[in-house]
């Protein structure tokens, strides 16, 4: 079942990549939000494809239609329902696809676990595609902390070899946050856009990709919010974050390199700053122990290169039973790096949001 049963918000998403529509249900929002559309639509236009030569060339203009739980501009408290109606989908190139499989692609996974009835054009309910919902949905949820006063953003932190400062180096702030949402390279050292985007349009001459990291930050959290064990910040955004396809891996704060450290380093040593309690540095991502301590959440989450190329590769008829060759057809991204920045960003915004409900209440 393709649902997030939180302690308040419950999300199933529904729809593949080139049906009729893809779309969310979501249930538990606060009543009575007001929903800034446009904000809304600017979230989707960033995730949205065929924006860019770096990107895929299918192009959808990804405009949520709500249906229910959204009158006069507020959500009702009931169920809110919307879709995404696919628009340019090019089926035929997927019709060799029933009995070829992919490599890298869910595709063998999803014959055997759907007993070969699964909807395999444009990887059906694998899909990227499906994200877009994702993003809709987090998009409310953002809207919902900035009221609280709680930000989320994110940046490239690399390009295959190629990588950025880390947020650590950097003055974390709303501004810097809406800035960087603006961009097509969300970068903290914007002089690597054009090597990053010389070594996309490389890979992609040579029909091959690239993956990547990113990194996110979330400020304005205060201390206490989270759990421990099983509903703790780390076990809530990790579960949500990989969902999201072509991720393969997530690490706070220091993440792997807190095992070369000492405890006397590795410990976040506190202070008073006023009434505020800060740390000195911030090697647990700021959580510990399932819990927010006031600092900023930060974590990189791994993305793999788009297992979608046109090089040639080995594989199996599943029909025949055969080793074959296969040559990838259809319109694919690069790289998808890019394009999970606001997926990434708007999948924690549920988590945290759904956290904070369930701990207030409000």
């Amino acid at each position: 079942m393709s649902s997030f049963w939180g302690n308040r918000l419950k999300i199933s998403i529904f729809g593949e990549s080139h049906g009729t529509a893809i779309g969310v249900v979501i249930d538990g929002l606060p009543t009575g939000f007001e929903i800034d559309m446009d904000e809304i639509y600017r979230e989707m236009q960033r995730r949205a494809p065929g924006r860019s030569k770096n990107a895929t060339a299918r192009k959808e203009e990804d405009i949520p239609e709500i249906l229910s739980g959204y009158f006069n501009g507020r959500t009702t408290g009931t169920p809110l329902a919307a879709i995404i109606r696919n628009r340019d989908v090019h089926s035929k190139d997927y019709n060799y696809l029933k009995k070829v499989m992919r490599p890298g692609h869910a595709d063998y996974g999803g014959y055997m676990h759907y007993q070969g009835y699964n909807d395999y054009r444009g990887g059906g309910h694998f899909s990227g595609r499906i994200t877009a919902p994702l993003v809709f949905t987090g998009a409310i949820c953002k809207q919902i902390l900035e009221k609280k006063e709680i930000y989320i953003g994110s940046h490239i932190k690399s390009v295959a070899s190629i990588f950025d400062k880390n947020f650590e180096e950097v003055k974390l702030s709303r501004d810097l946050f809406k800035e960087l949402s603006k961009e097509e390279f969300p970068l903290l050292n914007k002089d690597l856009k054009g090597s990053i985007q010389d070594a996309i349009l490389q890979i992609k001459e040579e029909r091959d990709s690239l993956g990547g990291i990113v990194e996110c930050a979330i400020i304005g959290i205060k201390a206490g919010i989270g759990n421990p064990f099983f509903d703790s910040i780390e076990s809530i955004l990790a579960h949500l974050i990989f969902s999201i396809p072509a991720v393969k891996g997530i690490e706070f704060g220091a993440g792997f390199e807190i095992t070369k450290l000492k405890g006397s380093q590795a410990n976040d040593e506190y202070y008073y700053q006023g009434n505020q309690v800060k740390t000195y540095t911030n090697n647990n991502g700021g959580i510990i122990g399932g819990i927010s301590n006031g600092m900023p959440i930060v974590f990189r989450v791994a993305i793999k290169p788009t297992p979608s190329i046109s090089k040639k590769q080995q594989t199996i008829d599943i029909q025949t039973k055969k080793n074959v060759e296969l040559e990838i057809k259809g319109r694919h991204d690069p790289i998808i790096v890019l394009r999970a920045v606001p997926v990434i960003e708007t999948v924690s915004a549920i988590g945290i949001l759904d956290l904070i409900l369930s701990q207030t209440g409000v």
